[in-house]
């Protein structure tokens, strides 16, 4: 069978949502303007961002902050496709580190890199981690819908930020959810359940309007 492989800084870039067209145009907005006028410049292509101090009741921060607050408002987090889709979980700290490692060096001037793991974790396997961390009753929720323009599996190759800058993600995953699930518990005093609700089903409305969920 087919095997996923890593996404390198030189795939084809062929957007198909209008969220990955203006990606694209920001960073050949970025580099082409650096270059003209001698600004140095870096773009760096984060993958998912997990970590303490998302914004719970934003409905578009990613999907571990979004299982979260379904959990923490006692509902199922709902999960797109089979949960087998993958995608590349990497924590805010180790962002924080490439952010400070391509400001000291000018070797990536003028380059795009990745910035992930290199290890590719499902989307079930996040909402299961999060459900037993949280010691919920739910079940994910698997309502046999898509979102047009998704990929199904999304990890990235490392060799390039490896050779340019020296980068090495040092939080696990399981350690990452870990002290995501400790902040998110300290959260649920002070943000309420009808607000999570709420921004998850505006998003739900949102896209379904869009016709970016089918």
């Amino acid at each position: 069978p087919a095997q996923a492989i890593p996404t390198n800084e030189d795939c084809p870039l062929h957007p198909t949502s209008i969220y990955a067209i203006t990606k694209r145009d920001q960073e050949e907005m970025c580099l082409t303007i650096g270059r003209a006028y001698g600004i140095p410049t870096v773009v760096l292509r984060y993958f998912n961002i997990y970590g303490p101090r998302q914004a719970l009741s934003n409905p578009y921060a990613g999907v571990a902050a979004i299982f979260s607050a379904r959990l923490l408002s006692g509902q199922p987090p709902v999960i797109y496709e089979d949960g087998l889709q993958s995608r590349d979980f990497i924590h805010v700290s180790d962002i924080v580190q490439a952010n400070l490692l391509a400001m000291k060096s000018h070797r990536a001037d003028y380059h795009a890199l990745n910035v992930g793991t290199g290890v590719a974790t499902s989307v079930r396997r996040v909402a299961e981690l999060l459900i037993r961390q949280l010691g919920s009753d739910q079940a994910p929720e698997l309502p046999g819908k898509f979102r047009p323009g998704d990929t199904r599996h999304c990890f990235a190759d490392l060799t390039r930020i490896r050779q340019t800058l020296g980068f090495q993600p040092k939080v696990k995953f399981e350690d990452g959810i870990d002290e995501l699930v400790e902040w998110v518990k300290e959260q649920s005093a002070v943000v309420s359940k009808r607000k999570l609700t709420s921004a998850f089903d505006k998003m739900k409305r949102e896209m379904a309007k869009k016709k970016m969920a089918r």
